[in-house]
């Protein structure tokens, strides 16, 4: 079947308003969608506190499949009004809306599981497009595009460090073996290595001999040298990759992905034609 959007009728009219925010019809539903699943994260974090939960567990259940089943509505419609369901099933949002809604029937074969439901959290990134926030689209894929880039020397970097801590591990069991029981194995000063040179501290060992102590000074201050060293590769990258075209709201009508160019004739998601 030919893709494109839906020719004429009910079909694009209802793909007017739900994938499109230019109108306002679109807009309110976008808006709508947003709350529905502000609250119903709401709900999740409510059946998780024990007390909340054994008081008012099944109006928190009832609602739970209300917007559920609204949920599961909205996305058979987005599947009948598209010209092509596949691609939109396997495109990014199509995705996120499945697991959307398949937590809440999950739970009802595997206890538990429809705590999942906080995925729907990443619907929220429709608010770049409802409120035509593109420029945040944009950053968003330089940032991506940056750290793809930066892949290969963040890993040797990696690789350095991991190094580095076995290095560090091996020394401070030398030297804080003999009269530190914390520090009883090479795997266990390693652990206090990484935690040490990562600036997180947890405390839980420490040196006790003036060497020992040394050695730690030494790695806490190498330790805000490395972190910056990630942050200057990503950060040149991105100046590099940063796109400058502005993307419109404009929805492809086959998979259901926006932040297009604005002369934009094929989406580039799919190819299909916009």
């Amino acid at each position: 079947m030919k893709a494109g959007k839906p020719a004429r009728g009910w079909r694009e009219k209802l793909f007017t308003i739900i994938f499109e925010s230019d109108t306002r019809a679109g807009r309110n539903f976008d808006l709508a969608l947003l709350f529905l699943i502000l609250v119903s994260l709401v709900l999740v974090m409510l059946q998780s506190i024990e007390s909340v939960h054994e008081h008012y567990g099944p109006q928190l259940n009832f609602l739970e499949w209300t917007i559920t089943i609204v949920f599961t509505i909205e996305y058979i419609l987005r599947l009948l009004t598209v010209k092509s369901p596949l691609k939109f099933m396997v495109s990014f949002y199509g995705i996120v809306d499945l697991l959307a809604i398949l937590p809440t029937y999950l739970g009802l074969f595997l206890p538990g599981s429809h705590f999942l439901i906080a995925i729907r959290a990443l619907r929220l990134i429709r608010i770049f497009r409802i409120l035509k926030l593109s420029q945040f689209v944009r950053e968003g894929a330089a940032i991506t595009l940056a750290l793809k880039a930066s892949a290969r020397r963040i890993f040797i970097f990696l690789c350095f460090v991991v190094l580095l801590s076995i290095i560090l591990g091996a020394l401070i069991y030398v030297v804080e073996s003999g009269s530190n029981e914390s520090f009883s194995s090479i795997p266990q000063s390693i652990y206090w290595a990484i935690v040490t040179i990562t600036t997180v501290g947890y405390g839980d060992i420490s040196p006790v001999t003036p060497i020992g102590k040394l050695i730690a000074s030494c790695i806490m201050l190498l330790g805000y040298a490395i972190l910056a060293v990630p942050t200057g590769i990503v950060t040149i990258e991105m100046s590099k990759s940063a796109a400058k075209e502005e993307t419109t709201s404009k929805a492809c009508p086959n998979c259901g992905n926006s932040g297009h160019d604005p002369d934009a004739g094929f989406c580039k998601y799919c190819g299909g034609p916009l």
